[in-house]
């Protein structure tokens, strides 16, 4: 598996990085996965954070910035 591209504006242009540490970001895998690099908020919603959505064991919930989600919208639409 390998990521083929970056969706959306990189974290620098949406002022998400310091530039010293991670970035949240999407990308796209070479199978037409994505990928989703952001915070780990596993321990703080818990393994059942909606009545219907559970996180399974070798899952994580993270949390990206609503901007980079909506400029990578586009490229996921288009896709």
């Amino acid at each position: 598996m390998r990521a083929v591209r970056r969706l959306g504006r990189t974290p620098a242009e949406l002022g998400n990085t310091t530039g010293v540490s991670g970035s949240p970001d999407i990308i796209e895998l070479d199978d037409g996965s994505i990928g989703v690099i952001g915070t780990d908020i596993t321990d703080e919603l818990g393994r059942q954070p909606l009545r219907d959505a559970r996180c399974a064991p070798d899952e994580r919930i993270v949390r990206i910035p609503r901007n980079t989600l909506l400029h990578a919208a586009k490229d996921v639409l288009e896709s």
